[in-house]
């Protein structure tokens, strides 16, 4: 589904449910209880700037009692969404937001990655899934990054740990060429980049990677990753702690000057031991 006709079925799934919901004679605030979520959450999706999420449908079409309308609309979008489940509402968040921030502490981001490191990625995942499968989520990681490309992109801030830059993805030779992606990408100001050295010790969230998020008219939000699941925050509480942990990374890492250093004397290892394969 084309990013046009997905962003028109959100606002259909939102004037519907703002409709049913006034006609119900429910607040916003009355039926996010009713469903687990903050009333906000629910302006959000009758606004169309966050992705309706199945679980939560599902419970809307019980208050409701509009007979599971919402639940199969919701498994429409994510039926034809490149995403999994568990990312595909933040990966749309992510052309909506004004300010993006990730820490990663394994793996090159989503933003970053360049078709080689990505595709590598899927295969160690999916070890036994077909070329075209491997090569439609790497098409829809790569058309993720042109939101760093408009001219109204979002600032971009990341902190990657060293293992990042030392784990060989690919092989070298894709290496080297994901390495120089991050450093040009920081050259062009489409990005701020940090390093985490292992120097630095213990770190907040260890091993967990981090993304916040920006949005002109919505409330931030926070958004960690585990085994076949994520978990998108945006109780301002919570929030706040995952935006501490962060200004904690970014005072232990590198200079955006001495990480630009580091990637590329990462680079020229990894150069070396490609000439000699």
């Amino acid at each position: 589904m084309a990013n046009g006709s997905r962003q028109a079925a959100w606002e259909f799934f939102g004037t519907e449910l703002k409709r049913r919901r006034e006609d119900a004679g429910i607040t916003q605030t009355a039926l996010g209880t009713r469903v687990f979520v903050s009333g906000g959450y629910i302006g959000q999706f009758e606004q169309a700037i966050r992705k309706p999420q199945l679980d939560v449908a599902e419970r809307i079409d019980e208050v409701l009692r509009t007979d599971g309308f919402f639940e199969r609309m919701c498994r429409k979008l994510i039926k034809e969404t490149p995403y999994a489940e568990y990312f595909a509402h933040v990966a749309e968040l992510e052309r909506l937001a004004t300010e993006i921030s990730d820490f990663a502490p394994a793996v090159v981001p989503g933003l970053l990655q360049t078709p080689e490191y990505a595709r590598a990625v899927f295969l160690a995942s999916h070890p036994f899934a077909t070329d075209d499968y491997v090569e439609e989520r790497v098409k829809a990681r790569l058309d993720r990054a042109h939101v760093l490309k408009g001219a109204t992109r979002p600032v971009y801030w990341v902190i990657l740990h060293e293992a990042a830059l030392r784990t060989p993805v690919g092989g070298p030779a894709a290496m080297v060429q994901q390495l120089e992606h991050i450093a040009a990408t920081a050259r062009e100001r489409r990005a701020m980049v940090q390093v985490l050295p292992f120097s630095a010790g213990a770190y907040p969230s260890m091993g967990k990677m981090l993304k916040l998020m920006e949005f002109p008219d919505a409330p931030p939000t926070a958004y960690t990753e585990g085994v076949l699941s994520g978990n998108l925050l945006d109780d301002p509480a919570m929030v706040k702690q995952v935006q501490a942990a962060y200004d904690q990374l970014r005072a232990a890492a590198l200079s955006p000057e001495a990480s630009l250093a580091l990637i590329g004397s990462a680079a020229e290892d990894y150069r070396k031991c490609a000439s000699t394969i």
